[in-house]
């Protein structure tokens, strides 16, 4: 990579706002501390995030298969719990965040902004109740389905199933999105399999995300997006993340799946339905203490080493002929945009 290149990208980035819409951080936290570690975010998630300077970091809420259904709700509060104690234990290097006016708050004090948001809503089980709890606690942002079937919505797998028909939303699932579009809550249809996104659009009525999902027509996995649904995100305001994990960058089997090809995700939905619904939500895994992206069967490995490469993405935008404000939006100012709005 050029060093020229590389230098103004990292003064572009701190001209910027640079927001990831989806890391499992609460669940690495809570992972590690379960081991015995403490201040895990100032020893291994903060000097990334700032050397990439990142102003905002949403963190999911994600339960391992085999946690479910009993210990979904205990976990997820687990991972909540360990946001806390970190936050206590680092009180100067991340603020726990719950609008963009607290993140804008966090960077002036230099601190990152954290959100926090569902990826699954298996920890409400069948109880629409537990949602405004969860807001209470800070969640911001429902993610109805991981790649599985849950009481909401049947979510869309890494490969081929052997199962029966598969089905959109739920009644509670319906329930669910029309509770958190009152309690202001983002709308999160990544992992969401193609019946359920069609519901998503029919039953909010504020914009909705795919905060880490990719193109299908470029690398055909059912977690990535159709084109028709890329344009179905941009027509209701939203905005869909880049996601940074091979398999969903590239259908080829090949050990170099880098940045330039996640760039090409990038290329693709600017010239589909603009610049102003494409973000980054990368979804890093290779780091993380349990890695759990997908089954055995299938090989992944993050495309971009890490949060401390963003300056090697904006590089690459650069040299491809991206203009500054283009940057701008796609790093951070589209998500920042679609929170803003919703959530406050």
């Amino acid at each position: 990579m050029d060093e020229r290149l590389l230098v103004c990208a990292r003064e572009l980035i701190a001209e910027s706002f640079a927001m990831d819409a989806h890391f499992d951080l609460a669940l690495d936290l809570n992972d590690r501390r379960e081991q015995g570690m403490t201040r895990v975010y100032g020893e291994l998630h903060d000097g990334p995030i700032r050397a990439g300077g990142w102003n905002c970091v949403v963190s999911s809420l994600f339960i391992h298969s085999f946690n479910l259904p009993e210990m979904a709700l205990r976990k997820a509060l687990d991972q909540i719990s360990s946001l806390y104690h970190e936050r206590e234990e680092s009180p100067e290097l991340f603020s726990l965040c719950t609008t963009v006016s607290d993140v804008d708050e966090a960077n002036r004090a230099g601190k990152t902004g954290v959100l926090i948001s569902f990826e699954g809503v298996e920890p409400l089980g069948n109880d629409p109740s537990l949602l405004g709890i969860f807001h209470r606690l800070g969640v911001r942002a429902v993610g109805l389905a991981w790649s599985r079937r849950s009481y909401a919505a049947d979510g869309c797998s890494f490969r081929p199933l052997r199962e029966g028909k598969k089905g959109g939303l739920t009644e509670f699932g319906v329930g669910v999105v029309e509770e958190a579009e009152r309690l202001g809550m983002l709308i999160d249809i990544s992992h969401l399999n193609d019946e359920g996104v069609e519901d998503v659009a029919r039953f909010t009525k504020k914009p909705f995300i795919a905060s880490h999902s990719n193109c299908r027509s470029l690398a055909p996995s059912m977690r990535n997006l159709t084109d028709d649904q890329i344009k179905l995100v941009a027509s209701r305001g939203g905005v869909i993340g880049m996601n940074a994990c091979s398999a969903f960058v590239s259908s080829d089997k090949r050990d170099d799946i880098g940045a330039e090809d996640l760039c090409g995700h990038i290329d693709h939905i600017v010239r589909l339905v603009g610049d102003e619904h494409v973000g980054l939500g990368l979804d890093f895994c290779d780091k993380l203490a349990n890695y759990h992206i997908a089954p055995p069967s299938i090989e992944t490995y993050d495309s971009l080493s890490g949060h401390g490469a963003l300056p090697e993405l904006v590089a690459i935008l650069i040299k491809s002929g991206y203009g500054d404000e283009s940057i701008r939006k796609i790093i951070g100012l589209n998500f920042r945009r679609v929170y803003k709005d919703t959530v406050g």
